[in-house]
């Protein structure tokens, strides 16, 4: 079929009206112009124009075509555009998968960096626990999961981008709720919310073999797998709960906050996977867009270890 290159030529001339002065338009000498038309009427089968010595007129063909070449060369244009904007990855889509924690302060920081550094990436949210993020990445159904648990995996790159300190969530009528200074064994023996072992298996591990090792005793009376549902429980009374400092930005009129001191490294931790071999440029613009949005506690030690 015709090339781009002659279908501008055929504008110039439709819209000059004249051969000379789409010739001069094009910047390029009169004989290859008419060639380039007489080219074009050929491979289509008809008359583009009709020529006498003092004038060149569309044909009736000619004006149904010039209405279509407009467009295609429209398209095309913007199609190259979009093309070099998503090799750049100014433009394009991101999916993102979190566990549900990071929503309180992590995720809304990482979508307003994005949308400010990069407003014409479309950023795709995917809620989900550790173990169907990990699934989505192999699959390739996400870009970049926001994890519990690090991921050490060939073809797989991770980074722990956010480390916060956990919290004491206290009914408001509990004895903890005023008390100067709370510590670990303070929970001995008090009702307690832990997170569930089947949905939240780092928080659970991590808290579990805290109260091993310090021979604290809480009494475990519920096992949620939701920091939300965690803090509305604590709201009845029903228990204490430790919870990431983030979530203090939830609140409940019956419950109160602490600071609580705990073994070093027992830390809330938010991983960063992705795959390496992903070639979605708006990926890795997002990803930078991502750890610019972070801050970290300064010099965290590390994880909490387990007995």
């Amino acid at each position: 079929m015709f090339e781009l290159g002659q279908l501008r030529c055929f504008l110039a001339v439709a819209t000059e009206r004249s051969f000379s002065r789409a010739a001069v338009r094009l910047n390029m000498t009169q004989p290859p112009l008419s060639r380039q038309i007489q080219l074009l009427e050929h491979q289509l089968g008809i008359r583009l124009f009709d020529r006498t010595t003092r004038s060149v007129v569309l044909t009736a063909a000619g004006r149904a075509f010039f209405i279509e070449a407009q467009d295609l060369l429209e398209r095309a244009h913007s199609a190259a555009f979009t093309a070099r904007k998503v090799a750049q990855g100014d433009i394009g889509t991101v999916t993102i998968s979190f566990v549900s924690s990071a929503v309180y302060e992590f995720l809304p920081n990482v979508i307003a960096e994005g949308r400010k550094s990069h407003p014409h990436i479309n950023i795709a949210l995917r809620e989900m626990t550790t173990a169907e993020q990990l699934e989505a990445l192999r699959l390739h159904r996400t870009d970049i999961g926001i994890v519990r648990s690090p991921l050490d995996q060939q073809g797989f790159g991770c980074e722990c981008l956010v480390r916060e300190k956990f919290v004491l969530a206290v009914p408001r009528e509990h004895s903890l709720a005023t008390q100067r200074q709370v510590t670990l064994r303070d929970l001995d023996d008090q009702p307690f919310i832990i997170y569930a072992l089947s949905s939240w298996q780092p928080f659970h591990e991590l808290m579990a073999g805290m109260f091993r090792s310090a021979e604290v005793r809480p009494e475990f009376v519920q096992h949620i797998g939701s920091t939300l549902t965690i803090l509305a429980l604590v709201n009845t009374g029903m228990g204490l709960a430790l919870v990431p400092e983030s979530a203090t930005k939830i609140r409940f009129d019956n419950t109160r906050f602490r600071d609580i001191e705990l073994p070093p490294g027992v830390l809330s931790l938010l991983y960063l996977v992705w795959r390496v071999d992903n070639d979605n440029p708006a990926f890795q613009v997002m990803l930078t867009a991502i750890r610019k949005s972070v801050h970290t506690l300064p010099d965290p030690p590390l994880a909490y270890p387990l007995l």
